[in-house]
């Protein structure tokens, strides 16, 4: 991909990434957005967020969650016994629910070092072409530039303003949230165009898979124990809450 720091350029940040991701490789028909059911058995989505339908249950483990290291994005304690692995695509309104839900769990937990939230690239091409897979690499950028602070300015800040469902104006938006978070928008640009983390969003998304997901959001809650929960679509503060209590229970 060429690099191109001319700001004038329109829809620089539409550069066609199905190109670099090739739909994301499991993306494609086999997702629906924050259900727990697979191509061959779609279902509805109520208000509520919950399936009204039944389907056969996804494949893969929660076991297989990727260890959470220093190189992933973590709100809190590092060293949390709790901690909430979210899998999440940026332009999924089930993902922006869940990301307010997720900040009152901080908020409640996250000071004393209980619990830590580890966010994760979950983007689903065939849903949010191009954009979910543009902002996930522009947060990745955001991180490499300005640390995990940035990280986080970046996606809070896109989650309060995002329309979901492709509908957001990125052309805008990721500008001002670079420059909202300090960031310098010559060496921003560069990273974003270079590609350099297409590998590193497909590992996430095949990871997503492999524990289980089959569409965002999806979470893996790993207790202090190493005993891993799974948390399918946006669940509310009490769930969240009664899972953690659950979690230090078995212990």
């Amino acid at each position: 991909m060429e690099e191109n720091h001319n700001k004038n350029q329109p829809n620089q940040y539409l550069i066609p990434l199905a190109i670099v991701i090739a739909g994301a490789f499991v993306a494609g028909a086999l997702y629906f957005s924050n259900s727990g059911a697979t191509a061959n058995a779609p279902v509805a989505i109520t208000d509520t967020n919950q399936p009204v339908a039944a389907a056969p249950e996804p494949t893969g483990s929660t076991d297989a969650v990727r260890p959470v290291t220093s190189e992933d994005h973590i709100k809190g304690n590092p060293n949390a016994p709790i901690k909430i692995v979210e899998y999440s695509d940026f332009e999924c309104p089930f993902c922006k629910r869940f990301h307010d839900t997720m900040n009152e769990v901080m908020d409640k937990y996250g000071d004393s070092g209980e619990v830590a939230w580890v966010f994760r690239q979950f983007p689903l091409e065939q849903l949010h072409p191009v954009k979910a897979q543009a902002v996930a690499v522009a947060s990745e950028c955001a991180a490499e530039q300005g640390g995990n602070d940035a990280f986080w300015k970046f996606t809070d800040g896109y989650f309060d303003v995002t329309l979901t469902n492709n509908r957001t104006d990125i052309e805008t938006v990721i500008p001002q949230l670079v420059k909202e978070a300090g960031l310098d928008q010559v060496t921003f640009q560069t990273c974003f165009e270079s590609g350099k983390y297409d590998d590193h969003i497909e590992a996430d998304i095949a990871n997503a898979v492999e524990t289980g997901g089959r569409g965002t959001p999806w979470s893996v809650m790993i207790g202090p124990d190493g005993k891993t929960y799974p948390v399918n679509g946006a669940q509310p503060l009490a769930a969240i809450e009664q899972l953690i209590s659950i979690a230090k229970n078995e212990q």
